[in-house]
């Protein structure tokens, strides 16, 4: 059985263990996320979990959205996302940090943080060439491939946009969980920038 939750990072701290050993941990504030909808093979032709995460105001939502989330007796949602494997949940049922225990192992996604546009060098770490006054190939790209293609082959590492990707960091270990603060304490750190929507999932590569 499968868990999952979404949350908003809050940032990053440090703990320490019984025998003294300091931990680096990203703090992940998880309030009760709520089933808005139970999708089956019969209904949907696919099985999988809609769940709502952080209240929207009411200026902000339409109509139809407030008639689904009214089936789950709940108010419109923030961020809406669909877990597949949450088996036993129901609509309108209640999903809390306390489904997680400390030493579970999660796969964590977030959107990264976006940086602009980058050349080769820090985009996609490409060592640079001789800074001396002669040569005349510092932080360029290179070689464009070979000759006999007379084109760029797909995938070239080039510059461009860099970071605001959805990104997935698998198999952090979660260190402490605190179901008074809704809180989740996650080994390590995670992709994203304060404030940003977490997806806390059971790790599908765990041994």
């Amino acid at each position: 059985m499968s868990k999952g939750i979404l949350g908003k990072k809050v940032g990053m701290t440090q703990i320490f263990t019984e025998n003294g050993e300091l931990i680096p941990v990203t703090v992940i504030e998880a309030t009760p996320n709520v089933v808005l909808q139970v999708k089956t093979v019969e209904t949907d032709g696919y099985e999988a979990t809609q769940v709502g995460f952080d209240t929207l105001r009411e200026v902000l939502t339409n109509k139809p959205a407030k008639g689904h989330a009214a089936k789950a007796n709940t108010t419109p949602k923030r961020f809406v996302r669909e877990f597949k494997g949450l088996e036993g949940a129901e609509v309108g049922a209640e999903i809390t940090v306390d489904t997680f225990a400390a030493g579970d192992v999660v796969d964590v996604t977030g959107t990264s943080k976006g940086k602009g546009y980058q050349g080769p060098i820090k985009r996609w770490g490409q060592s640079r060439g001789p800074m001396a006054h002669g040569s005349r190939y510092h932080r360029r790209p290179g070689s464009m491939g070979p000759v006999a293609a007379n084109r760029v082959p797909k995938g070239k590492h080039l510059a461009g946009r860099m970071g605001n990707q959805r990104v997935t960091v698998q198999n952090l270990v979660i260190a402490q969980v605190l179901p008074e603060k809704n809180v989740i304490l996650v080994k390590g750190n995670v992709p994203g920038a304060k404030k940003s929507l977490i997806v806390v999932k059971s790790a599908i590569k765990a041994k």
